[in-house]
């Protein structure tokens, strides 16, 4: 196909944003602080930095890497390399730098955008892949543009202000197929360094489309960004369709519940997105019940269903439409949609299916099983992922059977209710029997109100196989008593499902985008039956 036909026809998350431009010139793009970005404007701004790409010598298929936070500039990167058929690397700025150098290396980039107060914390990593040639700065929140003022001498720095400041603003007409990719996203790694998952313009365009269309979105929306855009879910889940569908985004950098209420009043944000204990926080805040949230049409949360009780909350409190939005970085993200009527009536479910993704329950052995029958959630659908960067092996695993296997429990309801159990490999085994830890979390959430946050896992106990713990954060200023709880959910569960110990902690871990992170209480409370602590904990 030549250039003409492939520009007639193709599908390019860039091109949305041109379209976008063309029939809404005036409509507020991007609010980032003080900047602020009509449709026209923005759609210029990428451009002239598409230009300054090419000029360095991006072409289709090379990568580059992306460290900022959320800022008006990440998105412009992420729209130039989607023009040029460039692949954007966003990193996690949760990582550490044998990590970043693992995820320059392993994504071939040949250069990188960092924020300029990134800067200096990246050149360690940076310093590790000589295959890096070109470190471009961006503006940070505040002032100052400037590369480091000790800049490796194998590295041609520049800044996003060279880059574009020219006049050059055309649309840079290059070939880029429906199934290139637009990103590697790398997967929060457990045991080992994170996986690539390469996102092509195809999938990510249709995720788009399909998550607007489930999810209500509308060109008169004011979204409020506050999660972190190098994670698919504000990125995909929001950002681009926001951008598909003409709608405003405004930029925070990061989660602040008195920010965020400000900035709801003086906006008049319509949609808003994040985790639950987000939620709870705003809530919680002490300035809440005075702040005028009447411009809020929904809430979308996300990694988790809400608890009983915090849910009713949040309904009462926002008076808004609450939905869920499940899936994963593999499905580009979203694959299943908690609608608002669904909130009260199937507390704990994670919705149905959006449009374009079929969603299945299989077993072991590759056999789909039938409503009522839990097994591994697998998935298919053009949304989702080409497959994993450079490891052949682990897509084939993933897509065996003809389906995408994501690694989660659960099963549907005769309603056609998707129910999430558990991830496979937070199931507990304890004497013998299965325990899904997500419901040992609920039994908790509801057993007392004083419980801010809960995760359970197994740990190893001798004669249990594993034990059943739940590690607990109370709500400021108050206290719980450890036996009490426990005597309160043998009430609600099933004998071996009841915590064998509760855990208090000041805060539980947590990556970047707010997963507590299971692995790490394994590992740290890995001896905790053999201490004097746990060792009498067999009841």
């Amino acid at each position: 196909m030549d250039l003409a036909r492939n520009l007639i026809g193709r599908i390019n998350v860039g091109d949305s944003l041109t379209r976008t431009a063309a029939a809404r010139p005036g409509q507020l793009a991007v609010a980032a602080g003080e900047r602020r970005l009509s449709y026209a404007d923005f759609n210029s701004y990428v451009n002239r930095l598409a230009h300054g790409l090419a000029g360095l010598g991006y072409e289709r298929g090379a990568a580059l890497a992306l460290a900022s936070g959320n800022s008006a500039d990440f998105l412009a990167v992420y729209y130039a390399c989607a023009k040029l058929g460039v692949v954007c690397v966003p990193v996690n700025l949760g990582w550490q730098p044998d990590e970043v150098a693992y995820v320059l290396g392993h994504s071939q980039a040949r250069g990188i955008v960092v924020e300029s107060q990134l800067a200096a914390v990246m050149q360690d990593a940076i310093a590790k892949v000589p295959e890096v040639l070109d470190v471009i700065v961006a503006p940070g929140p505040g002032p100052g543009d400037e590369p480091p003022s000790q800049e490796p001498a194998d590295r041609a720095w520049t800044t996003m202000a060279a880059l574009t400041a020219h006049d050059h603003a055309a649309e840079p007409e290059r070939f880029v197929a429906d199934r290139d990719a637009l990103s590697y996203l790398y997967t929060s790694g457990t045991t080992s360094f994170p996986k690539g998952v390469v996102g092509s313009h195809l999938a990510i365009y249709l995720e788009s489309m399909s998550a607007a269309l489930d999810a209500g979105f509308r060109a008169d929306d004011r979204f409020a960004a506050m999660m972190p855009m190098f994670h698919t879910a504000q990125l995909n889940g929001f950002g681009t369709p926001a951008v598909l569908i003409g709608a405003t985004t405004y930029v925070l950098r990061g989660f602040d519940p008195a920010a965020l209420l400000d900035l709801i009043e003086r906006e008049r944000i319509t949609q808003i997105f994040g985790l639950p204990i987000m939620y709870r926080a705003l809530l919680d805040h002490v300035g809440f019940a005075g702040r005028d949230l009447s411009s809020l049409r929904r809430a979308t949360y996300a990694m988790a269903p809400m608890p009983d009780e915090l849910i009713r909350r949040c309904l009462d409190g926002f008076g808004c439409d609450f939905a869920l939005g499940f899936g994963q970085t593999e499905m580009s993200p979203v694959a299943t949609f908690f609608q608002p009527e669904h909130q009260l009536s199937h507390i704990g479910a994670v919705g149905t299916p959006v449009t374009g993704v079929q969603v299945s329950i299989m077993d072991p052995g590759g056999e789909l099983l039938p409503p009522g029958q839990a097994g591994e959630i697998v998935y298919r659908g053009p949304s989702t992922m080409t497959g994993y960067l450079h490891d052949d092996e682990a897509t084939d695993q993933a897509f065996a059977h003809g389906w995408f296997h994501s690694g989660d429990v659960g099963w549907f309801g005769d309603d056609g209710m998707l129910w999430f159990t558990d991830r496979y490999k937070d199931v507990i085994k304890t004497g013998g029997e299965n325990v899904a830890s997500i419901e040992v979390e609920k039994a908790v959430y509801a057993a007392d109100p004083r419980v801010a946050e809960v995760v359970v896992v197994g740990l190893p106990h001798r004669q249990w196989g594993e034990a059943v713990t739940a590690f607990v954060v109370t709500r400021p200023g108050e206290t719980v008593d450890a036996g009490e709880l426990i005597a309160t959910l043998k009430t609600s569960l099933a004998g071996f499902k009841v915590p064998k110990a509760v855990v208090f902690t000041g805060e539980l871990p947590k990556t970047s985008t707010g997963k507590i992170q299971k692995n790490v209480l394994r590992s740290e409370y890995a001896a905790y039956y053999t201490t004097p602590e746990g060792a009498d904990r067999e009841a």
